[in-house]
């Protein structure tokens, strides 16, 4: 390892490999935005990439605007960091090499921040590769969660000759306006969308009601009180939750036929409590066991019951963890498929998860199934990201006592 803590090895080094990275992610972009032929170009990413990680240790300053020079006139060339098909036009091939040329250029610059061209401390050069790891990591990652997205919403606005006509073509036509819709209307129009979200709505709200009457005194029961066995319940919550659904579904398939809840809304709001209560009780426990309990004795002794004692003081304290709960418990219910799937036949009673595999059949054109698809997430994904700091709050506290 002592080998790579020289600037000019380790430079060349991360510059290599960063602009393998961003040659193909700027080749998916850039396919996907134009629907061109683009590929990276190993050859000349890694070439461009080395002499702008040497750059960066020597004249840290040039490395971006070189890079976005370089990045544009190689494009037109056989080393170009990302290969253009004969298809693509010559100003969209420059564009391409200079955003790669660019992408190269500031970041390898920036990880290599404080790197002189001798022998590296082993403080600066672990700090370049975290660095390098770090901004991987973020591309990496974005890309497993965004490029799904996009494929899907992308195949929603599409009608059905330009799917046939080319399947790899995400691009969009913005001049068609409203049209671009067409497939949302027709899921509410012609398959029944708007009863499907009203039905996930209530299951969903039932679901967290009924977790919450179950699992608050449960999780206050273990959290607080001394009883036999209390101990073993404690650490047995988790184990029903643990066992896979996909094992209880022939049993639960025959319990509900024979009790007539199959193809019921009563059974799917029956049945969903019975996979939320127990994590539902595991992370109400740990944050009950946080709170102080010289707040609830004080209540004892003026005079409250147990049970006001919840109401009053512990239930307000608790509203993080409760909101956290509540909406973990949601998005379970929310985006549930196997039982919806093995109890619900009937169409009008349809959840949206078992709606959306309705549409998965060689009768019904994709771009649906994909509109039912960001009908389905879209709205959870609203709901997460604007009480994520309450979901965040709530998973955290009680972590710490005192």
């Amino acid at each position: 390892m002592s080998m790579f803590r020289y600037g000019y090895v380790a430079g060349p080094l991360l510059g290599l490999l960063w602009a393998l990275v961003i040659a193909t992610t700027t080749a998916v972009v850039f396919s996907f935005a134009t629907g061109g032929a683009y590929r990276p170009g190993g050859i000349g990413a890694g070439l461009l990439g080395a002499g702008l990680g040497t750059l960066a240790v020597a004249m840290p300053r040039l490395a971006g605007p070189v890079g976005l020079a370089l990045g544009a006139i190689l494009a037109v060339t056989p080393v170009a960091a990302v290969v253009t098909g004969p298809d693509v036009a010559l100003w969209t091939a420059l564009l391409a090499g200079g955003v790669a040329g660019a992408a190269i250029g500031w970041p390898i610059a920036a990880m290599m921040q404080g790197c002189r061209p001798g022998a590296l401390t082993r403080h600066e050069f672990e700090a370049s590769v975290i660095r390098f790891l770090t901004g991987f990591g973020y591309i990496f990652f974005t890309a497993i969660v965004a490029i799904p997205f996009y494929v899907m919403v992308m195949t929603s606005l599409k009608n059905q000759s330009e799917l046939i006509q080319n399947p790899l073509d995400f691009s969009i036509d913005l001049s068609k306006g409203w049209e671009l819709f067409r497939s949302y209307s027709e899921l509410f129009g012609q398959f029944n969308f708007g009863s499907y979200l009203w039905t996930s709505f209530l299951v969903s709200v039932l679901t967290v009601i009924i977790t919450l009457i179950f699992a608050i005194p449960g999780a206050y029961a273990v959290a607080r009180l001394r009883f036999a066995g209390r101990a073993m319940i404690s650490r047995s919550i988790l184990l029903i939750y643990m066992v896979p659904m996909i094992v209880l579904a022939l049993p639960i398939y025959i319990a509900f036929s024979m009790l007539g809840l199959r193809n019921s809304i009563f059974g799917i709001v029956l049945i969903y409590p019975v996979t939320t209560i127990p994590v539902a009780l595991y992370m109400l426990q740990g944050y009950f066991r946080g709170l102080p309990a010289e707040i609830e004795e004080a209540g004892l002794m003026d005079g409250l019951s147990r049970l006001k004692v919840i109401w009053q003081i512990t239930l307000p304290l608790s509203m993080p963890a409760l909101a956290s709960v509540s909406l973990y418990v949601f998005m379970i219910a929310w985006n549930e498929f196997l039982l919806a799937f093995m109890l619900l036949d009937d169409p009008s009673k349809f959840t949206l998860t078992r709606g959306i595999a309705a549409l998965n059949s060689s009768e019904i054109p994709r771009q649906h199934l994909m509109a039912g698809s960001v009908i389905a997430t879209v709205p959870i994904m609203a709901l997460f990201l604007g009480l994520e700091r309450f979901m965040t709050k709530g998973l955290t506290a009680g972590s710490v006592k005192g």
